[in-house]
């Protein structure tokens, strides 16, 4: 027991010891030049605070019912929406991998061999047993970060698929709505086609009554048909482009193609007479696509200190302790107990480069993440 608690205090005084060092750069966010007012805004408009429309929930915005319901639907079974949640999932467990890799692995294990040797001609028939129960202890000591660097990085992309999936539900939302709204518009030129032409047969016939008096020619009998068949040929076209509407939307919904339930007709359709900006730097702060951004940055900053770690010199620790005899009855009583501690240390002296080639690759994808943060804040 002695021996054991020496070995438990060693391994908390060494994570102790390992908890502080890390090498590679810490993360801080980088500054980028943002303006304080849209170009075109007076600083009167500025000076009046008003609530932005970002600050609106979606079914605020979009009162129609069935376009809330449309929007509902597509949220629960829209291939995007669910695939981007199944890729939050595997984040999730990605960092519960990278993160037991700081921690040590145990084993338990037991042994029973019963072995019979056949007599000889020197030797007579004997038996042997060896019955044995141990526990095992393998850790590679985080001594220089790179399991916490990993963590951190793992960490940085589970944020950004789960900022991802917010830009995928962003766009979902938006596009429904805008297709919802080309439909209703598609249904609105459909209808006044269909009065036009019945307009135009009205206007026909009148002119054939006209001709059949002698009250007018028959070229204008000849031009109120013409008139009838261009009107008539938009109305094919213009249900065309209504069924292709309504199997697009039905993809956004995660159905196959079919009819789309219609509610307010376009003309009835309440809507924000303004749209109020609010200031750039707010609205940056809430979308999606540059949170995933600076998450990404985060991720690439940590792998730096991963790829960093290489050159330095890993420590492993490994223990053994248990049980041994010849006898079941007398495996845990008297003389069987065993153990083992052991340590090593493996310094890289040459690898033909792999290992600056990574921490430049790492360094290169850092700046890739920094350009692509800051230019998704340069377009807003």
């Amino acid at each position: 027991m002695t021996k054991l608690r020496a070995l438990l205090m060693g391994i908390s005084l060494t994570m102790l010891l390992t908890a502080g060092c890390a090498v590679g750069p810490n993360y801080k966010r980088p500054s980028v030049d943002v303006p304080g007012m849209y170009r075109g805004t007076t600083p009167q408009d500025a000076a009046q605070p008003a609530e932005s429309l970002g600050e609106q929930k979606w079914w605020e915005v979009f009162q129609d019912k069935q376009l809330q319901e449309l929007i509902h639907t597509a949220l629960q079974q829209n291939y995007d929406v669910r695939i981007a949640a199944t890729r939050i999932l595997q984040a999730q467990a990605q960092l519960g991998i990278t993160r037991a890799d700081q921690l040590p692995s145990v084993s338990a294990g037991a042994q029973a061999v019963n072995e019979r040797n056949p007599r000889t001609k020197f030797f007579p028939p004997f038996e042997t047993n060896a019955n044995q129960v141990d526990v095992s202890l393998a850790w590679e000591l985080d001594f220089w970060g790179k399991y916490r660097r990993a963590t951190e990085a793992a960490r940085g992309n589970l944020l950004a698929t789960e900022w991802a999936r917010q830009a995928v539900i962003s766009r979902l939302v938006s596009d429904v709505a805008t297709a919802y709204f080309q439909l209703r518009a598609l249904d609105l030129q459909l209808e006044i086609s269909k009065r036009t032409l019945a307009s135009r047969q009205d206007s026909l016939r009148l002119t054939q009554t006209l001709a059949n008096g002698g009250a007018t020619s028959m070229l204008d009998v000849r031009q109120a048909e013409q008139l009838v068949s261009t009107a008539a040929e938009t109305i094919p076209d213009l249900e065309r482009r209504i069924e292709q509407q309504e199997n697009f939307l039905s993809t956004l919904l995660g159905n196959n193609p079919g009819p789309i339930a219609r509610g307010t007709r376009l003309t009835e359709q309440p809507h924000v007479p303004e749209i109020p900006p609010g200031l750039p730097s707010d609205l940056l702060e809430r979308r999606p696509d540059i949170r995933e951004a600076e998450a990404q940055l985060i991720a690439a900053n940590a792998q730096i200190g991963v790829a960093k770690a290489a050159y330095f010199p890993q420590i492993s620790l490994t223990a053994t302790g248990g049980y041994q005899s010849s006898a079941l009855t007398s495996l845990f009583t008297g003389p069987a107990g065993l153990w083992s501690f052991g340590g090593s240390l493996v310094q890289p002296l040459f690898s033909g480069g792999r290992i600056r080639s990574g921490v430049k690759f790492t360094e290169a994808r850092k700046q890739e993440a920094l350009l692509t943060y800051r230019g998704n804040k340069k377009h807003f």
